[in-house]
């Protein structure tokens, strides 16, 4: 007869799952019916139409529907990977992503450190609330004060730079300084948000350990080194990941409505090619090929930066 120790260490069967999971929901119902509205709305709006995926192996005609347009396999994803167009576009994409995740990321970590190191409350809440307001500016807006403010033409940034006795600079036509507005305006659209999250994080750290530290004759940053950063280490570490995924997305929504032809060399990401090549060009089965694209690159960067951070730093998002 096996005894209660080893009873405990044998793996539930599926037949056991299922009866518990009976019994719960039995129990809990109404938790459970809780539930269903959130439920149906992923099955609804994010499952449903996957099955738009098709649209990438055919030669989809809009007026013919799905059934009727014929399957062509993988023709788009040849052309795809053929296309200098989209080997360009790639590479925009890729080095827009790595410039924000190189400059932007680290930025809010720093802000929120300073932040969490201020003892006046007041002036700290103030400075929380400026830099989060931008966030729920939409990237329309923004674009309009950006543009506003770096016109070559009456820009706020020109007028002083000329009165400086500096040549004005055309930020949105010039490829050499493009890229460096949309990396500004990201920051400072984004960043406010980024870092309330990290002060969140702050108050799970015991209180304790800072006391401790103290005691042992830890200075200021002797315990930010050793117990702020560890402590909010898997926050920092669940936002890599999240943005390792995003990483062929580079800000779709705030270069389309900051760039123009002339800048294309240098701003072009998939998305707005997408966008560009669906909408302009009427090409569905093509641009769906580059969304399939899209996202399984971004699927397989969020395994392996998950599975090299639990193999490494023994911690993951899962």
């Amino acid at each position: 007869m096996k005894s209660e120790t080893a009873m405990a260490e044998t793996p539930p069967t599926k037949r056991g799952y299922s009866a518990r999971l009976a019994a719960d929901i039995r129990r809990d119902w109404d938790l459970y019916a809780l539930l269903v509205p959130g439920i149906a709305f992923l099955l609804l709006f994010k499952y449903a139409p996957m099955y738009g995926i098709t649209i990438a192996f055919k030669d989809f005609n809009i007026f013919d529907g799905y059934a009727a347009s014929p399957w062509v396999g993988w023709k788009h994803f040849s052309k795809l990977f053929s296309s200098p167009d989209f080997l360009h576009v790639f590479e925009n994409t890729i080095i827009i992503s790595f410039l924000k995740i190189g400059i932007l990321f680290p930025l809010p970590i720093v802000i929120a450190l300073m932040l969490n190191e201020l003892r006046r409350m007041l002036f700290k809440r103030v400075v929380q609330t400026v830099i989060y307001l931008p966030h729920f500016l939409s990237w329309v807006i923004v674009s309009g004060l950006f543009i506003d403010l770096l016109s070559s033409n009456g820009g706020l940034v020109n007028k002083a730079m000329a009165a400086l006795g500096m040549e004005p600079i055309s930020f949105f036509l010039d490829n050499d300084v493009f890229r460096s507005v949309l990396i500004t305006s990201a920051g400072w659209k984004e960043t406010g948000w980024s870092t309330i999250v990290y002060l969140a994080a702050f108050a799970t750290i015991d209180p304790g350990l800072y006391e401790a530290a103290k005691i042992d004759g830890a200075g200021r940053m002797r315990q930010l080194w050793h117990i702020t950063l560890p402590g909010i280490a898997p926050i920092i570490l669940l936002m890599f990941i999240l943005r390792l995924g995003n990483i062929l997305e580079a800000g779709t929504e705030q270069i389309l409505v900051m760039y123009n032809p002339t800048v294309y060399k240098v701003s072009d990401v998939i998305g707005t090619y997408v966008y560009r090549m669906g909408i302009g060009n009427q090409d569905y089965s093509f641009t769906t090929a580059v969304g399939v694209f899209e996202s399984a690159i971004a699927f397989a960067l969020v395994i392996a930066g998950n599975s090299l951070s639990r193999k490494y730093l023994q911690r993951g998002i899962w």
